[in-house]
């Protein structure tokens, strides 16, 4: 990260995310998410709301000069561990990609679910999602279970 980027990172602010945010999270989400990728996943309100509701939101957004910037969703409860933390959803405009917006994001989710009693956090990543992976790498996460999806076409 260049002394520019870093203040300009600087200059982002962050904020837990509350309702009012939805429409700007949704249409950054419809931007840069392929759900292709994952068929077993997809980007929705309902997917916002169902954070947001959650008993322990670690939902945060990012903004720059008035304008969303980045968002993670994160809530607890993972599966069948209550006592797990989830990072499901991050996202940073391509504008401000590259002068680290999501790691920020991602260290106040952990921080947040940390805080409501997480004893872990968990997120996945799509394999040949190399950023993403390099982010999660940075931010303490470590490689767990690998899953392969199989699809038979009918």
């Amino acid at each position: 990260m260049t002394r520019h980027d870093a203040a300009e990172c600087q200059s982002v602010g962050l904020a837990p995310m509350e309702p009012v945010h939805a429409p700007a999270v949704l249409a950054l989400g419809r931007q840069v998410y392929d759900t292709s990728v994952k068929p077993y996943t997809s980007w929705s309100l309902s997917a916002i709301a169902g954070h947001l509701d959650a008993e322990a939101p670690a939902c945060w957004v990012a903004f720059a000069d008035g304008a969303l910037a980045g968002f993670v969703l994160g809530s607890m409860g993972f599966d069948q561990r209550a006592d797990w933390g989830n990072l499901e959803w991050i996202a940073t405009a391509p504008a401000h990609q590259g002068r680290g917006i999501a790691g920020r994001l991602v260290r106040a989710c952990c921080r947040t679910l940390t805080e409501a009693g997480a004893a872990a956090v968990v997120t996945d990543v799509e394999s040949r999602n190399t950023a993403s992976a390099a982010l999660m790498r940075r931010n303490g996460f470590v490689e767990g279970v690998t899953v392969t999806l199989f699809v038979r076409e009918v």
